[in-house]
C-alpha cells in the first residue's frame, strides 16, 4: 500500500474532516481513505441503521432548542395569509 501526505489544508477543512470521521466512528485517517474511495472509485460503505439513528439523534440534540415555531403553526399562518390574499382583504 502507498502512503499519501496532504499539506496546506485549511483549518476549516481539517475540522470538518475530523467531525465527519467522528460521526462515522472512524479515525481521521480511515475517513480520508473512505472519502478518496468514494470520490475516485465510487465505493462508499452505506450507513447502518444504528449510524443513521445516532446521526439523527445528534442533529435533533443540536437543533432542538432553537425556539423555531412548529410546522403546523407556520402552515396555518401561510394558509391564513393565502386566504386573505385570495379574498382581497390584505392589509
Amino acid at each position: 500500500m502507498a502512503t499519501l501526505t496532504v499539506r496546506n489544508l485549511d483549518d476549516a477543512v481539517v475540522r470538518r474532516l475530523r467531525i465527519r470521521a467522528a460521526e462515522h466512528g472512524r479515525s481521521a485517517e480511515a475517513e480520508h481513505r473512505e472519502i478518496l474511495k468514494a470520490v475516485l472509485i465510487g465505493v462508499e460503505s452505506p450507513a447502518t441503521r444504528q449510524q443513521v439513528a445516532e446521526r439523527l439523534a445528534e442533529f435533533r440534540r443540536r437543533t432542538g432548542r432553537r425556539g423555531a415555531p412548529a410546522s403546523a403553526a407556520l402552515l396555518e399562518e401561510t394558509r391564513a395569509a393565502r386566504l386573505q390574499s385570495l379574498a382581497g382583504t390584505e392589509p
